[in-house]
């Protein structure tokens, strides 16, 4: 499957982005998918996935702010992000695991988009 991850821009604290990751292929409702994300001079971390038997996972920070969704008719997954914040700055990337369960292991999917630049102002 390829990816391709849009939505990410420039956003004052508080603010709201909604990030997507449009997929190629026919087995999309198949993979595990994820969002991570990389700050300057950082490692990529995991951020969210949504299981592909269902089930949704986030790390701490973002619970109660970010979603993640999908639409497999669409062959997408989103990334809604409300308040924001200026540690929320990254480029954010999409990622696919086939039949995975290994959420927040970054060896575990095997596809990812090119990413997507989201700043946060304070």
């Amino acid at each position: 499957v390829q990816l391709q991850a849009s939505g990410g821009g420039l956003v004052q604290a508080g603010g709201s982005l909604r990030l997507s990751c449009a997929a190629s292929g026919r087995t999309f409702s198949s993979y595990t998918m994820a969002w991570f994300r990389q700050a300057p001079d950082k490692e990529r971390d995991f951020v969210a996935a949504i299981i592909w038997s269902g089930g949704t996972y986030y790390t701490d920070s973002v619970k109660g702010r970010f979603t993640i969704s999908r639409d497999n008719g669409k062959k997408t997954v989103y990334l809604q992000m409300n308040s924001l914040k200026p540690e929320d700055t990254a480029v954010y990337y999409c990622a696919a695991q086939w039949l995975g369960y290994s959420i927040a292991t970054m060896s575990a999917y095997s596809n990812w988009g090119q990413g997507t630049q989201v700043t946060v102002s304070s």
